[in-house]
């Protein structure tokens, strides 16, 4: 099949949050981003306000609405704060609205165009899982910081941030028995292939288990992993999400680094939590996934963890929720030749996400 909608990359990943101000500083301070770029009352937008994020060649737009009415202020009433849109920039937006709504997709941005001094910016959007936009983004007639109607920013600048390169996936759960359609609906609409599927055999422990499907697109760039529940004596943390979130949407974002040591040392000096991993994961670890480069007493002192395949190895670690609600949080990954998602660790990723639920009083109860 012809790629009929191309993708560049993630252009950038938009939260609705209820106060993008104190948004933005905690993601400056605790996860290394530049405020690169601002919108808001001062730049004579009356209804919203957003900061823009950067760090490597990642793109985080946090946005808020400044009236109750606005659907920025309702969605964040209803979910929390949480990823709302999935930007991919691509070479022509009105070839990708025209293609994915054809095939099936609903639209919900027609092809747009926004003029300033700096070019030409051309987006639209197509409805996605749960209240999540996928946008379609033409930057190669603008040369703006951001967007128009945006004016460049240098608060709290860290440059150097704590070492994050790119997105790496964007994980969604979805309700019981939607996987399968979500999948078709990547393959149908926008041409992705399936890479790898995880059953209730391979993900789960005695009280929860999910089902899991990684669609790409053509060239591997983009990887959207879907979760469902799956049944078991409690309540997994796919359902305890839409609990929460009140509907399906975006669990985590993986976040790419070069030296994940470096990167998880400087992030918890900074205040970030991550779920903790016991000590009895790391004994006999180096003969379990053979010689790694890093340090095994440092791994374990950072509670990050390792898993091998066949093409090579890989770091990763989670964040707690970086909200009150149960809900959005982040992976850092480093990539030794390892192309999956640490299968491996599934098992010690469970138990760990089982303890918070348990002190949240979440696991005892089973809805599926």
């Amino acid at each position: 099949m012809s790629d009929f909608c191309p993708i560049k990359r993630f252009d950038h990943l938009e939260f609705y949050v209820g106060n993008a101000r104190q948004a933005a500083l905690f993601y400056s301070k605790c996860f290394g981003f530049t405020i690169a770029a601002y919108r808001g009352l001062e730049t004579n937008s009356r209804a919203t306000a957003s900061y823009v994020l950067e760090q490597g060649d990642i793109r985080f737009v946090l946005s808020t609405g400044l009236h109750p009415e606005h659907p920025i202020s309702k969605s964040v009433l209803k979910h929390g704060d949480g990823i709302a849109i999935i930007a991919l920039e691509v070479p022509d937006v009105v070839s990708a609205y025209q293609e994915t709504t054809r095939r099936g997709a609903v639209g919900a941005i027609a092809p747009t165009e926004a003029q300033d001094n700096y070019g030409v910016l051309r987006y639209s959007a197509i409805h996605a899982y749960g209240d999540t936009l996928i946008e379609f983004v033409d930057r190669s007639n603008y040369a703006g910081v951001f967007a128009p109607g945006f004016e460049p920013r240098n608060l709290h600048a860290n440059r150097k941030g704590v070492g994050l390169k790119t997105i790496d996936h964007v994980v969604a759960n979805v309700e019981l028995g939607a996987m399968e359609r979500w999948t078709q609906f990547f393959a149908e609409t926008m041409g992705f292939n399936l890479l790898i599927h995880f059953d209730d055999r391979a993900i789960s422990t005695e009280y929860s288990a999910l089902m899991s499907k990684v669609m790409q697109d053509s060239t591997g760039t983009i990887k959207l992993p879907i979760n469902e529940p799956a049944l078991g004596k409690g309540k997994s943390q796919i359902e305890e999400y839409l609990e929460y979130y009140h509907g399906a949407g975006i669990q985590h974002v993986a976040c790419a680094t070069d030296s994940i040591v470096e990167t998880v040392t400087q992030m918890r000096a900074a205040g970030v939590e991550f779920l903790s991993t016991p000590k009895t994961y790391y004994e006999n670890l180096e003969e379990r996934v053979g010689k790694i480069e890093e340090p095994i007493e440092r791994l374990a002192e950072l509670g990050i963890l390792v898993d091998r395949e066949e093409d090579g190895y890989l770091f990763q670690i989670f964040t707690q929720p970086v909200q009150d609600r149960p809900t959005l949080f982040f992976e850092v990954i480093e990539r030794h030749g390892a192309q999956g998602f640490g299968e491996g660790n599934f098992k010690s990723l469970f138990v760990a996400i089982e303890r918070e639920q348990t002190l949240r009083g979440n696991l005892a109860i089973a809805t599926v």
